[in-house]
């Protein structure tokens, strides 16, 4: 029997089990990843130009500086990151890889969690589990979100979903048609361009996009001067706060945050340029996620003429392309359906309580990681307006905090319950005025807020790492139970 099994050897699972290696090194634990490979996503997306949309100092843990010259980085890059944390911090020993975990019961009597797992060789796995740690992400890994295209079955060329990319797709020399305007589609287009005949990103309606540096030139200076841990830190807290600062000023002035936005897209693309009709969208900035373009890369690309960029909705697609409500045909050889995800909650896994079904979207979310009225069981989901990591590294620290808590109690479980006055709380939506579509299709899976705190769902890192320094064991909400009799007496054993 494991202390803690972690689902999952992406970013937070990784994180999970370097914090665990680090602050309780008695604990038995293990790391099921369904695949061969750590990195989940990075080792997931393969499409050109894969690279991170937020900087690697506030991207990569908060134990391991990002040395790399570059902050917005190659997904390359960040898969030998991830490998080299895995080693240095002992715990590629303890992934179990190709285990996908299909369902998880909690036994009240025995105070823990059997976790059914399936192996790539089709084997039957069975784990119990004290804790069950969920960082299996929040999206569908075998398949991305691709919409019904009329007359799609007539196109005589490849439809690629860049989830999917092919390896030994051949896109020299022909027309490529990248549909969507997301981050994935702003990557791919400046990354196929030199090699294509002609690119053109055929978008519905257009995204907020911002241009940044691809190196951070006050973190390589302060790694010339100082030790990499002091550079990394100082530059890891400058790049906090301005996102924080610029996340809640343009929620706060988004009329000012939208100008800025515009006026920055206007300058490199030029005045005679269409930026009303293509680069402005109809809601407010961070009502959707702002695009990071390094270097300036896509816009420079459309600048250049070698791409283009249309604003309409799709009539249908035909033999040749793509046929727009306009009358405008996009020709191509190649239409990529860079059109976003399909959300997953917690790896697709089956839930039970005591062999009951276990709706977890009708459970509300305690601190935006764990379940009320579900014991050990806790979830990473990062932040919409941040790094990822930066909770995974939060909830992997309040895990390690929760088992030493326990065992200073000599408890066995430990679970969020709703106090008296909380039973009729109003259901909140689990993040609150962000409304991308792959939001808007799939987060009904997933647990809801609470009308105050510890039940709401922050996205504030600042916010959440002062509320978790502050100690939440004592909030009396967070329930410790003491092992049953049966199960002290097979521990002592």
């Amino acid at each position: 029997m494991l202390d803690v099994l972690i689902v999952g050897a992406g970013i937070s699972g990784i994180s999970a089990a370097c914090h665990l290696e680090q602050r309780c090194q008695g604990k038995r634990y293990a790391v099921l990843e369904g695949r061969d490979n750590v990195g989940g996503t990075w080792d997931l997306f393969r499409y050109p130009g894969i690279r991170s949309d937020s900087d690697m100092h506030t991207f990569g843990f908060n134990f391991k500086p990002w040395t790399n010259a570059k902050a917005i980085s190659d997904g390359e890059s960040i898969r030998d990151y991830l490998t080299e944390a895995v080693e240095e911090y002992g715990v590629k020993e303890k992934i179990r890889f190709g285990h996908k975990v299909e369902a998880a019961n909690w036994d009240s009597a025995r105070q823990l969690w059997t976790v059914s797992a399936r192996s790539s060789s089709g084997e039957s796995v069975e784990i119990e589990t004290r804790v069950l740690f969920m960082c299996s992400g929040y999206y569908d890994y075998t398949a991305g979100y691709t919409p019904d295209y009329p007359g799609l079955e007539n196109f005589g060329g490849q439809l690629i979903h860049p989830q999917q990319w092919p390896e030994d797709l051949d896109y020299k020399g022909k027309k490529v048609a990248v549909i969507g305007s997301g981050a994935t589609a702003v990557t791919i287009v400046p990354n196929i361009v030199d090699d294509a005949a002609q690119v053109t990103m055929i978008q519905r309606s257009p995204t907020y996009m911002f241009s940044r540096p691809a190196k951070d030139a006050v973190a390589n200076f302060l790694n010339v001067i100082l030790p990499s841990k002091w550079a990394y830190a100082l530059t890891r807290w400058k790049n906090i706060y301005m996102q924080n600062a610029t996340y809640k000023g343009a929620r706060e002035k988004p009329e000012k945050f939208k100008k800025l936005l515009l006026g920055a897209v206007t300058k490199s693309l030029g005045e005679d340029y269409d930026v009303a009709t293509h680069f402005t969208p109809k809601y407010n900035p961070w009502e959707e996620r702002l695009c990071l373009i390094p270097d300036d890369d896509f816009l420079s690309a459309v600048r250049s003429g070698k791409a283009e960029v249309v604003t309409d909705t799709i009539d249908k697609v035909v033999e040749n392309g793509v046929l727009m409500s306009s009358g405008k045909l996009v020709e191509a050889d190649i239409l990529v359906s860079a059109t976003g995800l399909n959300m997953q909650f917690m790896g697709g896994v089956d839930f039970s309580l005591d062999g009951e079904a276990l709706d977890l979207s009708k459970r509300f979310y305690y601190q935006g990681m764990m379940f009320s009225g579900v014991p050990n069981l806790i979830q990473t989901f990062g932040y919409i307006n941040a790094s990822w990591t930066l909770r995974a590294d939060l909830n992997s620290a309040f895990v390690c905090d929760m088992l030493l808590e326990m065992d200073k109690r000599g408890a066995a479980t430990c679970v969020p319950q709703l106090r008296p006055a909380e039973a009729a709380m109003q259901p909140l939506p689990t993040i609150a005025g962000f409304n991308p579509g792959y939001m808007q299709r799939g987060i009904h899976q997933f647990p809801k807020q609470g009308e105050h705190a510890p039940w709401v769902n922050t996205q504030d890192y600042l916010l959440d790492r002062k509320i978790l320094a502050s100690g939440l064991f004592d909030d009396g909400v967070l329930q410790f139970e003491a092992q049953t009799g049966t199960e002290a007496e097979l521990s002592a054993a």
